[in-house]
């Protein structure tokens, strides 16, 4: 029994190791199959890929010769063109060669003809020069007068020609300008003078205090002087104490403290207390009053005027024209008058009215510094104007109001104009004998002092000069030059209020005004 099982299982053993063996080679058998199958595949995928690659290889062989060959046509065409193109421009080369080549022979020619022409022309000149010096010579014989003489002559008959051309448009010009801006002055003038008839008092330049009796002039002189010293001494002017009944005369160049001295001195002697103490507050109190007055006076006339916002230095600097006066007329007065004619004359014209009023009224403000700075008053108001910013207008129109520099602004010639106006008013100013027969002396001198004239007569005061001519010297084309002239030397050689009428006197009367 026991080895019927252990035979049996021996062969269940030996059927499963058959099995298992022959298992074994069925899947051996199949794998080799599966493999023989899988390399078939593999060796036809890369037989397959190998003629691809091969055709691919052909292709970009195909491609790359086709590329040569049309990058070496390409070539082959550039090439042949840039050849044509050398072959042109050596073309236009060679024929500008030619074409210079035949210019620089025609240049060559024509040097030549020129250098022939030019000696032709040289042995002509020498001949003409030969010819001519004979002609000079012909003439010099024929004439009489030498080469130098010659041309002497021609140029004084130029001269005289030019001379007399020049008189005959000066005249022209002159009647063409009065025809019109004569009528037309005269009328805006004489509508402001009308409109501006302002009143002229001639101030004397001394002041003179009245006393009770004469017994008050030794009390005022004090023991030995002291106290008229030292009036003189805190006021700067001089007292003159003479035999003249009842009054003291009050002298000095600054009429500011001339002002000063006389108030003080009605104070003193209206008290009767007169000793140095109380002098020295007498005479305070008068500056005290005389700069209120001042500072009120150039405020009255800033309002009169209507001209505004000036510096308060400018308006005091006004105030003090009260007590300055020029030829005997008041200079704050004459200036109000110069702002109103400026204003008038500047509304008919079309010009600023404020501007010109403004300029008027300033016009001679440097006359309130005359006696503490040195200089003209025109420099002195050029400066003072500028210190306190006032404009560039207003600067010119004071610098040019007396000719000192050439007026190129309206403003400028309306009040050059209005300050004449106002100096030339009757009465308005005056002026010592002795000055005035000087100017009269100078006046006639200056036009005596000129070729032509046979006799001068100053008249109307020295408004006016008559010049008698020579006839034979001076023909009438000629007397407006000389006029011309005649008023340059006055207007740069002598000093008068208003303007001076030169009237020249020949068979016809040339009539110039300096101004």
């Amino acid at each position: 029994m026991l080895e019927y099982v252990i035979g049996g299982a021996i062969g269940i053993a030996v059927g499963a190791l058959i099995g298992a063996i022959i298992g074994y080679i069925i899947r051996k058998k199949s794998a080799e199959k599966r493999v023989g199958s899988a390399e078939a595949q593999a060796a036809s995928i890369l037989e397959n890929a190998m003629l691809a690659a091969e055709t691919k290889r052909k292709e970009m062989i195909l491609e790359a010769k086709e590329q040569i060959l049309a990058d070496k046509n390409e070539f082959e065409r550039e090439v042949k063109e840039r050849r044509n193109e050398l072959s042109r421009q050596e073309q236009r080369l060679n024929n500008k060669e030619e074409n210079l080549d035949r210019k620089t022979e025609a240049l060559e020619k024509r040097e030549e003809a020129l250098a022939k022409k030019i000696k032709e022309y040289e042995e002509l000149l020498e001949k003409v020069k030969t010819i001519r010096e004979e002609q000079l010579k012909l003439l010099e014989r024929i004439s009489g007068y030498s080469i130098e003489e010659a041309r002497a002559l021609l140029i004084k008959n130029l001269e005289d020609e030019v001379r007399h051309e020049q008189a005959q448009r000066l005249m022209e010009l002159e009647a063409e300008w009065r025809e019109n801006a004569d009528a037309e002055a005269r009328n805006i003038i004489a509508l402001a003078i009308a409109r501006c008839a302002a009143d002229h008092v001639s101030e004397a330049t001394i002041s003179v205090v009245q006393i009770p009796n004469d017994d008050m002039k030794g009390r005022i002189i004090g023991r030995e002087g002291r106290n008229v010293r030292t009036i003189e001494n805190l006021t700067g002017v001089e007292l003159i104490i003479d035999d003249t009944p009842e009054v003291i005369t009050i002298s000095g160049f600054d009429p500011v403290r001339r002002e000063i001295a006389r108030i003080a001195l009605e104070k003193l002697i209206a008290d009767g207390r007169i000793h140095p103490t109380r002098i020295e507050d007498c005479v305070e109190r008068a500056k005290r009053e005389v700069e209120t007055t001042i500072k009120q006076a150039g405020e009255k006339a800033t309002f009169e005027t209507g001209v505004h916002g000036l510096n308060i230095e400018l308006i005091k600097l006004l105030g003090r024209l009260k007590f300055r006066t020029s030829y005997g007329q008041n200079v704050l007065t004459h200036s109000i008058e110069v702002s109103e004619l400026s204003g008038i004359i500047a509304a008919e014209l079309g010009a600023d009215v404020t501007l010109a009023k403004r300029a008027g009224l300033l016009h001679d403000i440097g006359k309130a510094l005359t006696a503490e700075i040195e200089g003209s008053h025109v420099q002195i108001g050029v400066d003072v104007a500028k210190k306190y910013k006032e404009s560039k207008e207003v600067l010119h129109a004071i610098e040019a109001h007396h000719g000192d520099v050439e007026p190129h602004s309206l403003i400028a010639f309306i009040v050059q104009a209005a300050d004449a106006i106002s100096a030339a008013r009757p009465g308005a100013r005056r002026e010592n004998l002795e000055n005035y027969i000087k100017r009269l002396e100078k006046l006639e001198e200056i036009a005596n002092s000129f070729d032509g004239v046979e006799k001068t007569f100053a008249i109307q005061a020295g408004r006016e000069i008559r010049i008698m001519v020579k006839p034979e010297q001076i023909n009438d084309d000629t007397m407006p030059l000389v006029a011309r002239e005649i008023v340059k030397k006055i207007e740069s050689e002598l000093e008068y209020p208003g303007q001076i009428k030169v009237n020249l006197i020949r068979e016809s009367r040339v009539v110039d005004y300096a101004k």
